[in-house]
């Protein structure tokens, strides 16, 4: 029993050492796996804080970079306008210690952008400019003269013609412009010493205004000055050439004067010879526009011209003066442009006999008594013959005292093609003219623009009028009906159901109706004779209401 007791607790010791034995080597084990997992901790430390250090040194690598492209940039901007500065300099003859203090390079531009300048500024400012620096002392004279002679043309303690006088004086010419609008009783004799001087050689527009005057007595006497026969030296150079006020001398026709350059001439109460004008015309080789206003001496006016494209022209208003009675433009093969600037006082008679390029035509009216296109003739604005048309109008201007549709209706006939119409109405009696359509060319396929001046609302014939083309006109693209005095927005509502404008021909027209402002409108100050860009002479503005205006912008009195 001992022996198994002593074998058992010899057991129970093995078993115990082995136990302790276990247990020291599981806790060496525990202590191994401890200090494995604070090693692995420490390098899961150590690789974040190499990746944070690796994030920041390629920022920092990247900012050092953008600082360094900074600096290149930098580098050549600096070089660049180096460059530039030592590339005026050259342009300029430049040194460093000659760079104006003040910026004043305008001063030390070529000679040629300097001209360009002086060019570019009135008479008196180009001789003030003498006092900016000795650089710009000698530049006025070396440009050609523009000299507008003139009242605005003032200097502190010197009268006007004598500032004249100086700059004529020291200019050595040439001239492109000399304007004189000058009371001719204060300076006739300087005149025509300044026509004679050096400065205006080679003189290329040349205005002479007498009707410029202090007095009635001065007016009473500008129709008795003789133009100045020093004038006619310019002949060879001018281009433009307008004369108002004066007496051309008979003797031009034994000069017979030739002004091969010579493309716009206006005279306007100019007091000459019928052989006189034909002379002067004849010497005109390229003469383009023509303005022919209130002359007299002038009875009849024959035109042969192969370079004319624009002829204006009016009588004069003036009793007991002779006038001019007729026109004929007998040969025109470039006139383009026919300008009755004021009928009301004649010629009495147009003959078109030859003018195959003719687009523009008016104002016409009753006071032309006869008017003739080939074999086509009105008389007072009735046909008396409708044998020729006129294809090649395109635009066309009447004046009605009717308004009389059956004439209109006529003229419409005699133009197949025409574009673009004006009416002005007059003051008259109203008149039941009703008339029945009949198919006609340009209403069907052309007419595209109707302009009324002066409609009076109040007559049955101008609503007619008027609606005659809003229910014909088939290809209508604008009419525009204006009116004298100021009407309310419901009378404009009123019109809109009388003139029919729903049931309108072309549902593509614009139609607007506008009141003026207590004046009318005859187009009798056109002045765009010379103005051969516009491609209408009577499309300009007229004289509307501030309320029509808004209304129009808001489409109110719009249809």
């Amino acid at each position: 029993m001992e022996a198994v007791a002593a074998a058992a607790s010899a057991a129970a010791a093995a078993a115990k050492d082995l136990a302790a034995a276990a247990a020291k080597d599981a806790a060496a084990a525990a202590a191994t796996a401890k200090e494995k997992k604070a090693a692995a901790k420490e390098a899961a430390v150590a690789a974040s804080t190499a990746e944070l250090n690796a994030e920041q040194a390629a920022a920092r690598a990247s900012a050092l970079a953008l600082d360094a492209k900074e600096a290149a940039a930098v580098a050549a901007a600096a070089t660049a306008a180096a460059a530039a500065q030592a590339s005026r300099k050259r342009k300029f003859h430049l040194v460093d210690d000659q760079v104006p203090s003040d910026g004043d390079f305008i001063s030390r531009l070529p000679d040629h952008l300097l001209d360009t300048i002086v060019l570019r500024i009135p008479t008196k400012e180009r001789v003030r400019t003498q006092a900016f620096s000795r650089r710009w002392r000698p530049l006025w004279r070396s440009t050609p003269l523009d000299l507008v002679a003139d009242y605005d043309l003032k200097s502190k303690g010197r009268k006007t013609v004598d500032l004249i006088h100086k700059i004529i004086s020291q200019h050595p010419g040439p001239a492109r412009r000399f304007s004189f609008r000058l009371s001719i009783t204060d300076c006739y004799h300087e005149l025509v010493g300044w026509i004679g001087s050096r400065a205006l050689d080679n003189l290329q527009e040349l205005e002479l205004d007498y009707t410029h005057t202090h007095s009635s007595n001065d007016r009473k006497k500008m129709y008795m000055w003789q133009l100045p026969s020093a004038v006619f030296r310019f002949a060879p150079t001018l281009r433009v050439a307008k004369f108002y006020n004066c007496i051309f001398p008979d003797f031009i026709v034994q000069l017979a004067l030739k002004f091969p350059r010579l493309k716009q001439l206006t005279l306007d109460r100019v007091t000459m010879s019928e052989d006189a004008l034909q002379s002067l015309l004849s010497g005109c080789t390229l003469l383009e526009s023509l303005e022919l206003r209130d002359n007299l001496g002038i009875v009849r006016l024959c035109i042969s011209s192969q370079t004319l494209k624009s002829l204006g022209f009016s009588a004069n208003s003036r009793n007991k003066c002779v006038l001019l009675q007729e026109l004929v433009v007998e040969d025109a093969p470039s006139l383009e442009r026919l300008l009755p600037l004021d009928p009301k006082y004649g010629p009495a008679t147009i003959r078109i006999i030859s003018a195959p390029k003719l687009k523009i035509l008016g104002i016409l009216s009753e006071d032309i008594s006869e008017l003739q296109f080939g074999n086509t003739v009105f008389q007072k604005m009735i046909v008396v013959g409708l044998a020729t048309k006129m294809h090649t109008v395109r635009v066309l201007a009447l004046g009605s005292a009717g308004p009389n549709q059956d004439t209109v209706a006529n003229f419409l006939k005699c133009f197949p093609n025409l574009e673009r119409l004006y009416v002005i109405f007059q003051p008259s009696m109203d008149k039941d003219d009703v008339l029945k359509y009949d198919p006609i060319e340009c209403l069907e396929l052309h007419l595209k623009v109707v302009v009324l001046k002066n409609y009076n609302s109040i007559t049955g014939s101008s609503i007619s009028f008027a609606k005659f083309f809003i229910l014909n006109a088939k290809v209508l693209k604008e009419m525009k009906i204006s009116l004298v005095y100021h009407r309310q927005q419901n009378w404009f509502a009123n019109q809109r159901r009388l003139l029919q404008i729903e049931n309108r021909a072309s549902q593509d027209a614009r139609i607007e109706l506008t009141c003026g402002r207590g004046s009318r409108d005859n187009f009798t100050h056109n002045r765009h004779t010379h103005d051969l860009s516009m491609a209408d002479p009577f499309d300009i503005p007229s004289g509307e209401c501030y309320d029509c205006m808004e209304l129009i912008r808001k489409k109110s009195l719009l249809f």
